[in-house]
């Protein structure tokens, strides 16, 4: 296939494998954050970590919009569906995180409220047509990439004067994100949560079309820490890290581009067009494992005010920490890796998970669980193994 297999030959991947190991110097470790979850998934299925020298560690980052939702979002999106008597639709994704007392949408569904999975947001507005009757809720997340669609139906809704369609938008922002990962690695007494140490960051791939390379000046600029935008097969990431590793060494921070099939410094303006008309920023708004950073978020503007769901119904938020045994916030930070967590592969797997990591394909937990635990647990030891057998 054109352009995927290509960027998936093992050859030129162990001919990436040498010139990474020529390049890394003994003296030093280097610290590389793939953002992305899609990254995270390709590092985790191609054994990219395999096949890096022992002192290049890469470290999952927060870019998986469904792991980054905190609690009390999915809370209040129960609670429409409950209280309120709406149609709420969403991505499959969504469904299955748990939210307080470990309840999820789809155990509301089970329980009578009416939740529906969609592919797209046009999905929901087709729905809210053909239900006039219904109030129709799209429960919108996602980074930039998704964004778009969302701005896209409400636009249109407004168009057809459709009086029973909203948004709950949690769409959030990857450049504040990373703002927030980089802060989060200050000096002690800043009052942030601890973060890992960073020297370069993988910069996310389909974001990366809609808002282009330029959102990430700042990271070079301001924290000296060089980016490199990758696309999402093996070949693209490990070309990445070549170029980090190469950066590092010279003393260099810019923001290069690695996906340029794909991406270019300004992005795509009809889309950052459209979320301009529809949205606007928010002054706060929290993440889970990175707390409250902000203007990280957007929420529909006055002039579509009328099809913004939090204007339509009462749904207060309330803050509500994760499951105490659960490390998906030190996760999403980079502090820990999954298997640093006691619940992995035990109490929390995919079929029945008890963090929002473990959800998402594209979560670090769910990766690593598909792709690389028992390799861990059979170098951990034959009792820990056993456990998980």
């Amino acid at each position: 296939m054109k352009y995927v297999d290509e960027f998936r030959d093992g050859t030129l991947a162990c001919g990436l494998a040498r010139a990474i190991a020529a390049e890394v110097r003994p003296s030093r470790d280097y610290h590389l954050m793939e953002f992305c979850g899609g990254h995270t998934h390709a590092v985790s299925r191609y054994g990219i970590q395999d096949l890096l020298p022992p002192n290049v560690r890469l470290i999952h980052g927060p870019g998986c919009p469904v792991c980054v939702l905190p609690i009390g979002r999915i809370d209040s999106a129960i609670a429409l569906a409950q209280e309120h008597d709406v149609i709420l639709c969403t991505y499959g994704d969504v469904l299955r995180v748990p939210a307080s007392e470990r309840r999820s949408l789809l155990q509301a569904k089970a329980a009578g409220a009416d939740v529906r999975m969609v592919y797209s947001s046009l999905d929901a507005l087709r729905i809210a047509q053909e239900t006039p009757d219904r109030e129709v809720v799209f429960f919108a997340i996602g980074f930039e990439t998704t964004t778009p669609p969302t701005a896209a139906a409400v636009r249109q809704a407004k168009a057809l004067g459709l009086k029973n369609f909203t948004a709950f938008c949690n769409h959030v922002l990857t450049p504040a994100a990373i703002r927030g990962i980089l802060d989060s690695t200050a000096p002690e007494g800043t009052g942030r949560a601890k973060g890992a140490r960073l020297d370069g960051i993988i910069g996310p791939s389909h974001v990366s079309t809609v808002i282009g390379s330029r959102p990430y000046e700042f990271v070079a600029e301001q924290y000296q820490r060089p980016v490199v935008i990758a696309g999402f097969e093996p070949l693209d990431v490990m070309q990445s890290i070549l170029m980090l590793i190469r950066q590092i060494n010279a003393g260099r921070a810019e923001v290069e581009n690695e996906f340029t099939r794909a991406v270019n410094r300004d992005g795509n303006h009809k889309a950052q067009t459209l979320v301009a008309e529809v949205f606007d920023l928010r002054p706060a708004f929290e993440w889970r494992g990175l707390g409250v950073i902000p203007y990280s978020a957007l929420c529909i503007n006055a002039a579509y005010g009328d099809f913004d769901t939090e204007r339509r119904f009462p749904i207060p938020y309330r803050a509500v920490a994760d499951h105490k045994g659960c490390e998906c916030g030190a996760i999403l930070r980079g502090v820990k890796k999954p298997q640093d967590c006691r619940l992995f592969g035990t109490a929390c797997i995919p079929e029945n998970p008890v963090g929002s990591c473990m959800v998402s394909s594209e979560g670090a937990c769910a990766a690593h669980y598909t792709y690389g635990r028992y390799r861990d647990y059979r170098d951990a030891g034959p009792t820990r193994k056993a456990v998980n057998d």
